[in-house]
């Protein structure tokens, strides 16, 4: 089961890579006191990740903040390097952090995680948004199995 609108984010340990080196993350803490769109893509360098959904969120990290939203986050079944070094080749800046679930248990814990053995690419994350306000979901976008639709950051802005 997936969690839904209402529910608590739940506590998973992942980590995002800062100048000084990986920093662990707490999922309760990175989500306490704050209004957080978290999206979430199969695989970091992957085409419509790479050029479309990352980038979108980043274009439009300004409209975001002038909608009270604290922090935007991108995560991925990658490695914290992985995510480190494709944050930098998507220029991201402060606009977005990355966040690396690793061994995709955070994906598990919300329940939306993907097969994707079928391309070479063990589980993943299922593509989607959420909006989170102090630790709970307030709005969830998932999107349908190829598709690019309801988590884009336009998709996203219009439900904030």
């Amino acid at each position: 089961m997936s969690i839904a609108v209402g529910d608590a984010i739940p506590n998973v340990k992942i980590a995002t890579m800062t100048p000084e080196g990986i920093e662990p993350v707490e999922t309760s803490e990175f989500f306490k006191g704050k209004k957080v769109v978290l999206f979430s893509v199969p695989g970091a360098f992957t085409p419509t990740c790479s050029a479309r959904h990352l980038p979108g969120f980043v274009d439009k990290a300004g409209d975001f903040k002038a909608k009270g939203v604290d922090t935007i986050a991108c995560m991925s079944v990658n490695d914290v390097f992985v995510m480190g070094a494709w944050g930098k080749a998507q220029n991201v800046g402060e606009n977005v952090v990355m966040l690396a679930d690793g061994n995709g248990d955070f994906a598990a814990a919300l329940g939306l995680e993907m097969d994707g053995t079928g391309f070479g690419m063990g589980k993943r994350s299922q593509r989607f948004a959420l909006v989170a306000d102090d630790g709970k979901v307030t709005a969830l976008h998932v999107e349908g199995p190829g598709e690019f639709k309801v988590s884009s950051a336009e998709a996203v802005l219009a439900t904030l």
